[in-house]
């Protein structure tokens, strides 16, 4: 499966994906800034376990943000804890590759997984949640048409100090009506 937008394309994450840069991002300090990742080594052969704990795994589905033009893996986006039952999934995504910030590849890359989730999974509903500190991440979510819908404090520890994580959320009527 390809999911093709003007800049870039998603494809599902490969094990062969675990050989290039991906390992690399979660071991960069900047990347890693707000998310969990980055306070101890990533190895190549702990993203080759991930990337096969998710083939064939209904409860998530993790997509390669690649280029167009040259089709560099710059990025992951995945929907996670799908739950058939409740029509829902988790939002993330980490843009790796630093020189792409800022050139809408998120956003994107966000429109095209929302559209497969909403449309091709059926869901009614999916959230997203972020470091207080990670403006970006505010902004896409916002972008993305996601309301804002509470903050779980010192819900993360993070460089020896509790962060609250603000939570966002968009529901399938509110996608369908920002297509218009």
């Amino acid at each position: 499966m390809r999911l093709t937008g003007q800049q870039i394309y998603l494809r599902p994450l490969e094990l062969s994906d675990g050989n290039g840069s991906y390992p690399n991002w979660l071991n960069d300090p900047e990347v890693c800034r707000y998310n969990s990742h980055g306070e101890s080594l990533y190895t190549s052969e702990m993203a080759h376990a991930y990337i096969a704990s998710t083939i064939d795994n209904p409860t998530i589905k993790v997509f390669a943000i690649c280029l167009n033009h040259n089709n560099q893996h710059v990025g992951n986006i995945s929907l996670q804890q799908v739950s058939v039952k409740n029509q829902s999934a988790e939002f993330a995504i980490l843009i790796g590759e630093l020189s792409i910030y800022g050139r809408g590849i998120g956003y994107e890359a966000g429109q095209l997984l929302l559209e497969y989730a909403f449309t091709a999974l059926n869901l009614h509903r999916i959230h997203c949640g972020t470091h207080i500190e990670n403006s970006g991440m505010q902004h896409l979510a916002l972008k993305l048409g996601m309301q804002k819908e509470g903050i779980r404090r010192d819900a993360l520890f993070k460089n020896g100090r509790f962060a609250d994580i603000v939570e966002y959320g968009i529901l399938y009527n509110d996608y369908k009506k920002g297509l218009k």
